[in-house]
């Protein structure tokens, strides 16, 4: 099997992709090969996607997680409320569930 080699990744670059392999309970190499097998079958016929010459050199990274004390937060100062009647999650997927 061939061997593939990326040389000069940004430590953030790489650190994220240590922690998106554990997030996945992958080894980075597992991880790396289920990147590229994604990539690779993406359909043909889709258009490359333009990358700013600004992020060649260190892409984004998305960085955390918002917490739901930190979502509620938001959606306080938004004001936006909710329904007392709105079915909740479970709801929604038992409904969802039961109609197959």
């Amino acid at each position: 099997m061939p061997n593939l080699s990326i040389k000069d990744v940004p430590e953030p670059l790489a650190e994220a992709l240590r922690q998106r392999a554990a997030r996945n309970h992958r080894s980075l190499q597992g991880e790396l090969m289920a990147i590229i097998e994604s990539a690779a079958a993406e359909p043909q016929g889709r258009p490359e996607t333009p990358i700013p010459a600004r992020n060649l050199r260190y892409p984004p990274l998305r960085r955390g997680w918002k917490t739901t004390e930190q979502i509620v937060a938001e959606q306080d100062a938004e004001g936006i409320e909710f329904s007392p009647d709105a079915p909740t999650g479970t709801d929604i997927i038992r409904k969802e569930r039961d109609s197959r």
